[in-house]
């Protein structure tokens, strides 16, 4: 699904208001992850606390019009991308969250798809952007090594 930039700027926003609610909290003082809700039916996208507390919520057009089996695996790299922009931008630097603390896609039945970021100082993600091509690096080296 390819969304418009309409759509994934209002996805960015509607994350950004969402960490901007934990803003002016004394630092290190909340645990808790932040879990994304999108909805294939309404086309709703809701952002909420472990406690079921509504952080923000927005409609994507597109979504409501979706009909594909694999929504979920769709909305999982969208907003993995979104994240990860999010992140490197420092949006997440500031937050009086304790580390770590993650981002995870959620269904209807606020059942976990996956783990979206996990926002810690010494945790790295390993996704399978980072791994391409890692197999062939790994043979040449062990190849010089060998014939060394």
């Amino acid at each position: 699904m390819k969304l418009s930039q309409q759509s994934l700027s209002a996805i960015e926003k509607a994350i950004q208001k969402a960490v901007n609610k934990y803003a002016g909290l004394p630092e290190q003082s909340i645990v808790t992850d932040i879990h994304l809700q999108p909805n294939q039916n309404s086309g709703d996208l809701i952002i909420f606390d472990d406690e079921d507390k509504e952080l923000a919520c927005i409609s994507i057009e597109e979504w409501a019009n979706d009909d594909s089996d694999d929504f979920y695996e769709e909305m999982q790299h969208i907003l993995q991308t979104l994240l990860g922009k999010l992140k490197e931008e420092g949006t997440f630097d500031r937050l009086p969250i304790m580390t770590p603390y993650n981002f995870v896609l959620v269904d209807e039945d606020k059942e976990t798809v996956a783990e979206l970021l996990i926002v810690d100082d010494d945790t790295l993600i390993v996704n399978d952007d980072l791994l391409k091509g890692l197999d062939e690096e790994l043979d040449t080296f062990l190849k010089d090594l060998l014939n060394n």
